[in-house]
């Protein structure tokens, strides 16, 4: 199994723009001996890193704000995204890269919202890169723009290794979850800045401990900063985009 990623030996990874790596073992082949993926591995991260700059240095020159949303499949991500471009449209100006292995069907939900949007389609691919957004980003006018969403694919485990030239991840946990998701993916939540726990509204009809949870998640990160939030009522929403407002002014 590949570490970087978690794909069988047998599947391949079209990143598309033709920066994928491919695992193609057949009967009577020997395999890689260990040093050799890990300096794949360690190839492909630093290839990531070379364009994680490149697209850092162009989010600086258009002073645009660049988060990137991570979570496992179902955690809500996608709907705390509409009801934040919803509340902030005509205050903070932004678009959103969606990221999907198949479909479309998130980004129609965004570009429903009224801002512009582009579609990341990964194929077996289990999460974004560095090029891929690159790519993407050429179809926004940046001038126009505040704030960038990228929206990751479902996934805990890969996206934590991929800089994609962001200033922050955020990471979305839901109550229905548990709330030992931070040590069962301690490389996450290291990794994020933010934490938004949702779907707070179903707290009374679930077991879920949101103290451990933030001891947990903290014990990981104690730098990490935990936002309640329900997307569906609204509750601690406010919190979430004051935190938002004052990034993207720059403010300290």
């Amino acid at each position: 199994m590949c570490t970087t990623c978690g794909c069988g030996p047998d599947e391949h990874h079209d990143h598309d723009h033709g920066e994928g790596h491919h695992h193609h073992h057949h009967e009577g082949e020997s395999r890689p001996e260990a040093g050799t993926r890990i300096a794949v591995e360690t190839d492909l991260l630093a290839k990531n890193r070379h364009f994680a700059e490149g697209n850092r240095q162009l989010f600086a020159a258009r002073e645009l704000f660049v988060l990137n949303l991570v979570s496992s499949p179902g955690s809500g991500k996608t709907t705390i995204l509409e009801r934040t471009l919803r509340d902030l449209a005509g205050e903070i100006r932004s678009a959103v890269i969606e990221g999907d292995q198949q479909t479309d069907n998130d980004a129609r939900r965004i570009a429903a919202a009224g801002v512009p949007v582009q579609q990341i389609n990964t194929g077996a691919g289990c999460h974004l890169d560095a090029h891929m957004v690159g790519h993407a980003v050429d179809h926004f006018d940046l001038t126009n723009l505040d704030l960038l969403f990228i929206e990751n694919v479902g996934n805990l485990v890969c996206p934590a290794s991929f800089d994609l030239g962001e200033h922050h991840k955020v990471v979305v946990l839901s109550v229905t979850e548990g709330e030992d998701k931070p040590l069962k993916y301690p490389q996450m939540f290291h990794a994020a800045d933010v934490m938004l726990l949702n779907k707070v509204d179903l707290l009374p009809h679930v077991d879920f401990d949101v103290a451990k949870c933030r001891e947990m998640a903290r014990r990981v990160n104690p730098a990490i900063t935990i936002f309640e939030v329900s997307s569906r009522s609204g509750e601690g929403m406010a919190a979430w985009y004051g935190w938002l407002r004052k990034n993207v002014k720059g403010e300290k």
